[in-house]
């Protein structure tokens, strides 16, 4: 073989190679926004009880009275203080959906805590009450739709955010309350996923509760973190606990060495999830309200479509201003569970409150006059 025709082979391969790999990656950026596409490099699996493993053809082996593979082992039961391994699941893939339903009790709520450890970290990048992390404040289950989680009225609860990882996923769920819990759960998955490189972003979740929070200190959402990531959003939780109307602080967002003044800034709380002139029940896609009922308050917002990126660090906080004849700082009881993803190795969390912290007045009646 002649160098020409040789250089012309290797020429050939090389876009072959480089046709296949952006197929590849397309098929498997676009499943969602292009269901036709068939010729997918990736396999779908899925993990739940009756196949803990997700392997090929192991599903639905356990005994029931009707006989093998007929609901034998539809849901675990975890003891209290037990940790329970939902997925280990060997990478690279994208873990696409979780469905889970449990008793939805604001306690049992706010006392089972999930947890995910990406491509090896010992130390979580999610760590949050399984109420708070499925969209729930409170603990106090609403029916509603976002762009980020579906809840049914009773409890059956969906998370959409895509979770990819490079090398392993593994997800726990540990048990903090006293009594048993029993957990139906589906993780939904995809293997052999062809990811950009080890310098993507992982998702990263926290729980954070003021109750109260502190006097003119800006309750943070997302504490300060250090490299690269996006804001994706937080699942906020209200309890007022004075009358008049509690909502006029603004969210502020620190970005990349902002100090004492942030890059982006809000003009209310109501404001920030898309709402204005006080708080409606009205849940959308990227924002809202879910809740707005017996003193208690759920709202979110989604950074989908106007993404927040940072390079260097990002802080976001929101003010506790209220309105009595004009503004005034005030107190009240509130929580977060906030999403970024950032690159892995990436810091600890800052520690999560403890049961006690977190299950407080979640169930105790409203102040009077409270909104």
């Amino acid at each position: 073989m002649t160098k020409r025709a040789f250089a012309a082979l290797c020429i050939f391969f090389l876009g072959f190679h480089t046709v296949v790999v952006a197929r590849a990656q397309a098929v498997t950026d676009d499943v969602l926004h292009k269901p036709y596409l068939v010729d997918s490099p990736v396999e779908s699996r899925s993990i739940s009880y009756e196949n803990r493993t997700g392997e090929k053809g192991a599903g639905g082996k356990a005994a029931s009275n009707l006989g093998v593979g007929r609901k034998g082992s539809p849901a675990v039961n975890i003891e209290a203080g037990q940790t329970f391994e939902l997925c280990n699941i060997e990478g690279p893939g994208v873990i696409r959906h979780i469905w889970m339903t449990t008793r939805g009790e604001p306690i049992n709520l706010r006392s089972m805590v999930i947890r995910a450890y990406w491509d090896g970290q010992e130390h979580p990048s999610i760590e949050c009450p399984l109420g708070d992390f499925m969209g729930i404040a409170h603990g106090r289950v609403v029916g509603y739709q976002s762009a980020v989680h579906s809840v049914g009225e009773r409890a059956g609860m969906n998370f959409w955010l895509p979770m990819p990882f490079a090398e392993r996923a593994r997800m726990t769920m540990t048990n903090d309350g006293e009594k048993t819990s029993v957990l139906f759960y589906q993780v939904d998955y995809t293997i052999k996923d062809k990811l950009p490189d080890r310098f993507f972003g992982r998702l990263h979740v926290l729980f954070r509760r003021g109750n109260p929070t502190t006097l003119k200190e800006d309750f943070e959402l997302l504490p300060k973190r250090n490299g690269s990531g996006r804001f994706v959003g937080s699942i906020i939780g209200i309890r007022p606990l004075s009358e008049n109307w509690w909502g006029e602080g603004e969210v502020k967002v620190y970005l990349d060495g902002d100090t004492e003044f942030p890059t982006i800034c809000g003009t209310g709380s109501e404001d920030y999830v898309g709402l204005s002139w006080g708080m409606q029940q009205t849940p959308f896609l990227y924002n809202g309200c879910s809740l707005d009922k017996d003193g208690y308050v759920c709202m979110y917002r989604w950074h989908l479509p106007d993404p927040i990126f940072w390079k260097k660090d990002c802080r976001v906080t929101i003010q506790q201003i209220g309105w009595r004849q004009g503004l005034y700082e005030r107190q009240d009881d509130w929580s977060c569970a906030t999403f970024w993803y950032e690159p892995v190795p990436s810091e600890k969390l800052p520690p999560m409150p403890g049961v006690k912290e977190r299950t407080a007045d979640v169930v105790s009646p409203p102040k009077e006059g409270a909104k």
